[in-house]
């Protein structure tokens, strides 16, 4: 049985509809992160997990029992739920040690203690429990912050943002530190986030949200390589979209090219073959476009980034339209001049052009 459930839950604030029809399920131990732009609904569905918010169709289920439906919801402390908010919101005036015992409630002291002292250890911060909040930097506060989330045992965490008020560095890092906290205490947890490194760092599964709705779930791999449709291919990492024609229904005719594919072509928001002849937009990655001096097919530097090893350079076609390509740093080209590039994808993502109107 599933831990978490949602089937067809919508969520409204008068007319405006915030949440719309979303489902998935959560296994017992598995981590999963919603990710999306801000206001695409994450943190309300999220609430509507904690209980914190009614919701207005549709069913939230914890290990198979209804605790949201419309005019119905179990309260947030009957649901056997850990909250770790962006804030921390740890109690100033306590010790570490008294601010992780807080989510123990009432336990018996020596048992309480023996739990704090174990977590502590756990979070990295064994022998720091007489120490105060401000004491600590902001990284230590969370992992504070997240043990204290994690003493009574819940059935599920929540994470709404738990990193976005530290720095980029230290995000990532801490993400894949969270994860396996998390792992280690065989927690099952929903983390909310709008970066994209967070989620690939902590989750299991990831939800990409837009406008209400789940646009697709599944693991970091398949998002970028396999997008359902143009919004996640856009969101998920860096790439362009560039036209193409199908040809042989394995293959497109591109300017850079012909791209050749291993299985015919599938628009993927039509979930249909694409015919030849067919107008398509191929998402292009930067590592999908190589740097050759011997290849023929000429583009113009645009703009680099320095990225240690590599460069990622954007390239301007002869049509005008511009490409990403990731380069090893030591081809280190200057701007506006042309360098040899040609294509190495082994597999085609590619959406169906929109019919215009005037070729009807």
């Amino acid at each position: 049985m599933a831990q978490l459930e949602l089937n067809g839950v919508v969520q409204r604030y008068g007319k405006n509809t915030v949440v719309d029809g979303v489902n998935f399920q959560l296994e017992a131990g598995s981590i999963a992160c919603l990710l999306g732009p801000s206001g695409c609904g994450k943190t309300t569905l999220l609430r509507c997990i904690a209980g914190f918010e009614d919701i207005a169709g549709g069913e939230i289920r914890l290990r198979g029992e209804v605790v949201s439906r419309a005019g119905q919801r179990v309260t947030p402390e009957k649901r056997r739920i850990g909250m770790v908010f962006q804030d921390y919101a740890l109690f100033p005036h306590l010790s570490i040690e008294e601010n992780v015992a807080f989510g123990l409630g009432r336990k018996p002291a020596a048992d309480a203690h023996l739990r704090v002292r174990q977590l502590l250890a756990t979070v990295g911060l064994h022998g720091q429990g007489n120490k105060f909040p401000h004491e600590l930097s902001g990284g230590q506060q969370q992992r504070v912050a997240l043990a204290r989330a994690l003493a009574p045992r819940p059935e599920l965490i929540l994470l709404d943002e738990p990193f976005s008020n530290l720095d980029v560095g230290l995000r990532e890092r801490l993400s894949a530190e969270v994860r396996e906290i998390l792992k280690r205490e065989g927690s099952t947890a929903i983390m909310v986030t709008h970066d994209q490194h967070e989620a690939f760092a902590m989750a299991d599964e990831i939800g990409v949200m837009y406008e209400g709705r789940i646009q697709q779930w599944d693991v970091s791999y398949n998002l970028y390589h396999r997008p359902a449709n143009r919004f996640v291919a856009d969101f998920i990492g860096q790439g362009v979209l560039l036209p193409g024609v199908v040809a042989d229904g394995t293959n497109v005719d591109m300017e850079l090219g012909q791209l050749v594919s291993d299985t015919p072509v599938e628009c993927s928001e039509t979930c249909a073959n694409c015919a030849d002849g067919c107008d398509v937009d191929v998402l292009l990655r930067p590592d999908d476009i190589v740097h050759d001096d011997k290849s023929p097919l000429q583009a113009e530097v645009l703009h680099k980034a320095f990225r240690g090893a590599d460069i990622l350079y954007t390239l301007r076609l002869a049509s005008g339209a511009s490409v990403l390509s990731l380069v090893p740093s030591h081809h280190n080209h200057a701007i506006g001049e042309k360098i040899g590039i040609r294509l190495d994808a082994d597999h085609v993502i590619a959406f169906k052009k929109p019919q215009d109107h005037h070729h009807a």
